[in-house]
């Protein structure tokens, strides 16, 4: 399975749709789109992750990393995931503690400090 990313302006947040598999394999091409994301200004960012697949631990290195970044801006970075077995990866890292979680993009964008 492949790493779908699409990317959307919502007011002054911009929103990456995930989809597929975020593994050792993938997970590049996620760090790229972030890296770019803040290179070019984008400092709140709301990621979608409702069509993700699987996560592994490269995966979440590379939200962590996009999270570091952002914040170095005085940005956000706040996830959609809804999928039980995604949610529990988090849950068991303890990333739900650094991590605002939503259960959609609505929620939040609307959850924004």
């Amino acid at each position: 399975m492949d790493l779908s990313l699409t990317t959307r302006q919502e007011g002054n947040h911009t929103v990456v749709v995930v989809g597929g598999e975020i593994d050792v394999y993938t997970a590049p091409k996620l760090r790229e789109q972030l890296i770019d994301l803040v290179s070019g200004g984008s400092y709140h960012l709301v990621v979608d992750m409702e069509g993700v697949e699987f996560l592994d631990s490269t995966g979440l290195g590379v939200l962590v990393g996009g999270l570091k970044r952002v914040r170095a801006h005085e940005g956000s970075l706040r996830l959609v995931c809804t999928q039980e077995r995604i949610l529990k990866i988090f849950r068991i890292t303890g990333l739900t503690k650094v991590f605002p979680i939503h259960s959609s993009v609505e929620e939040a964008l609307a959850a924004h400090e």
